[in-house]
C-alpha cells in the first residue's frame, strides 16, 4: 500500500533522496538572485588620481607651459612644449578610459567603446594641430577674445583668401575637433556610469580620498566645459546621469562610490560655470564674442582681454 501511495504522489517523497534535490533548487534560486545584482566595484582611487594628474598637467597645463618656456627652445615653426603635452594626452587618456571601462561591473558594448575611443583619438589629434597654430599666433599679437576676421594680425592679410584658410583652421580647432573629442569622451563616461549601481545602500558613500579629489576634478571639468565650449553637451550628460539615478532608484539600486564621485564632480562643475557666467555677465567685449542665449566665455579669451593686455 505504501509503495502504491508513493507511485500516485511522487512529489510527496520525503526520504534522503528528496533532500539533495531541494538543496539544489534552493542553491540555484539563490544563484539566480545573485546574478540579478551586479557586484559592487571598489573606489578606483588609482585611476581617478591618474585622470586628475594628467588632466591638470597635460591638458590644462599645456598652454601655460607654452607661455612659460623660452621661445628660443621651441621656435614658432616647430612644435611647442604644449604640443608634446597634447601628444602625451592623446595617448594616455584613451588608455585610462579603456582601463576604466575594464573595471566596470557591467559588461558594456565593445563596438560602441572601440568606435568611441577611435573617434576620440581622431578628434583630439585634429584639435592638436589647430590648437598648436592658434596658440602660436599669440606671439604674433592674435587676440582670442576677437573673432578671426576681427583680429588685427589676420584682417590685413593679402590675398584675402588667406583669411578663409585661418577660419577653416579655427573651425577644425574649435568645432570639428572639439565635437569628435568631447562627444565620445562623455559617452564613455556615461556608459561607465550606467554600471555604477549597487543594491547595498551601505556601499553608496564616498571614501575620504574621493572627497579630496572632488575639488580638483570639478575645477578641471569647469575648464573643459568653458574652454571647450561644450556646455550643452555637458549639461545633457549631467541630466542624463540624474535621470538614470532616478530610474535605478525605483529598482532600489543606489550609486556606488565611483558613480557618486562622477555626479558630485559634475555638480561642482555646474556650480562653477554658473559663478563664472554671473561674474562676466556684463562684459561687453565677451558678450560680442559669444552672442546668443548660451553665454559661456572661454578662460583664454578672458586672459587675452583682461590679463595679457595689461602687460
Amino acid at each position: 500500500m505504501e509503495a502504491a501511495r508513493r507511485r500516485q504522489h511522487p512529489g510527496s517523497a520525503s526520504g534522503p533522496e528528496a533532500q539533495p534535490s531541494a538543496s539544489f533548487l534552493q542553491a540555484r534560486h539563490a544563484s539566480a538572485q545573485a546574478d540579478d545584482v551586479e557586484p559592487t566595484a571598489p573606489f578606483h582611487l588609482d585611476l581617478w588620481v591618474y585622470f586628475t594628474l594628467q588632466n591638470w598637467v597635460l591638458d590644462f597645463g599645456r598652454p601655460i607651459a607654452m607661455l612659460v618656456f623660452p621661445l628660443e627652445w621651441f621656435p614658432l615653426n616647430k612644435p611647442s612644449v604644449g604640443d608634446y603635452f597634447h601628444m602625451a594626452y592623446n595617448v594616455i587618456t584613451p588608455f585610462l578610459l579603456l582601463k576604466l571601462i575594464e573595471r566596470s561591473p557591467r559588461t558594456l558594448p565593445r563596438s560602441v567603446v572601440y568606435v568611441s575611443i577611435i573617434t576620440f583619438i581622431m578628434g583630439a589629434s585634429i584639435h592638436l594641430v589647430g590648437d598648436s597654430v592658434n596658440h602660436r599666433l599669440l606671439f604674433s599679437g592674435y587676440q582670442h577674445h576677437l573673432s578671426v576676421r576681427e583680429n588685427p594680425v589676420i584682417k590685413n592679410l593679402k590675398p584675402e583668401t588667406l583669411i578663409d584658410s585661418f577660419e577653416l583652421l579655427y573651425y577644425y580647432d574649435e568645432y570639428l575637433g572639439h565635437c569628435m573629442w568631447y562627444v565620445p569622451f562623455f559617452l564613455i563616461l556615461f556608459m561607465y556610469f550606467s554600471g555604477c549601481f549597487t543594491a547595498c545602500r551601505a556601499h553608496s558613500a564616498l571614501p575620504g580620498p574621493a572627497l579630496l579629489l572632488l575639488g580638483p576634478s570639478g575645477l578641471y571639468y569647469w575648464y573643459l566645459v568653458t574652454e571647450g565650449q561644450i556646455f550643452i553637451l555637458f549639461l545633457f550628460t549631467f541630466f542624463a546621469m540624474l535621470a538614470l539615478v532616478l530610474h535605478q532608484k525605483r529598482k532600489r539600486l543606489f550609486l556606488d562610490s565611483n558613480g557618486l564621485f562622477l555626479v558630485y564632480s559634475f555638480a561642482l562643475t555646474l556650480s562653477l560655470v554658473a559663478l563664472w557666467v554671473a561674474w562676466l555677465w556684463d562684459d561687453p567685449v565677451l558678450r560680442k564674442k559669444y552672442p546668443g542665449v548660451i553665454y559661456v566665455p572661454e578662460p583664454w579669451a578672458f586672459y587675452t582681454l583682461h590679463v595679457s593686455s595689461q602687460h
